[in-house]
């Protein structure tokens, strides 16, 4: 029978995710790449799987160097297996390009423009001498939404940009 981690484990992991959905929208591939272990593998994202953390930073960044992207993560459920955790999260991602520029999973949809995609990131976590590392990593997508036709057109709206140093002052 496992258990569920304690709760700084917990905290710790849940920390190690967010970063995830941080790097990865502020396409910070240098700090992505700190939080795998080197021979972390992945399954079901949008490109082939991958058998290590270098060939996933490789593939994410090209795949998404074009690309707009609002990735989210929510409801973790975590359980321990040995001195490893394995957690899913709910998922969410809002993805867009150039319109027609891309055909996603082998599917041309003339006029695409990007996707909104649901389900659950199923990721398993080790314990290293830095801290907890993702050593595993499936993307089970249970629903994909293509943005097919004329993207609107949003006002030019002020924002703020992301402060990607804002936690380590």
């Amino acid at each position: 029978m496992s258990l569920p981690p304690s709760p700084t484990v917990a905290l710790a992991v849940s920390d190690l995710k967010a970063r995830y959905f941080q790097y990865l929208d502020n396409k910070q591939w240098d700090r992505l790449r700190e939080l795998y272990t080197p021979d972390a593998t992945f399954e079901g994202y949008a490109f082939d799987d991958a058998a290590s953390a270098e060939e996933f930073i490789g593939t994410v960044s090209a795949f998404l160097k074009d690309v707009r992207s609002q990735h989210q993560g929510f409801m973790p459920r975590f359980t321990s297996i040995g001195d490893h955790v394995r957690g899913i999260w709910s998922m969410h991602d809002y993805l867009t390009w150039e319109p027609g520029s891309r055909i996603y999973k082998g599917i041309e949809l003339p006029g695409m423009y990007g996707l909104r995609g649901y389900g659950y990131y199923e990721d398993e976590y080790a314990p290293t001498d830095e801290g907890w590392r993702i050593c595993f990593s499936r993307l089970v997508r249970t629903r994909i939404d293509p943005l097919v036709g004329v993207p609107p057109q949003a006002p030019n709206y002020q924002m703020l940009d992301p402060d990607p140093g804002w936690l380590e002052a």
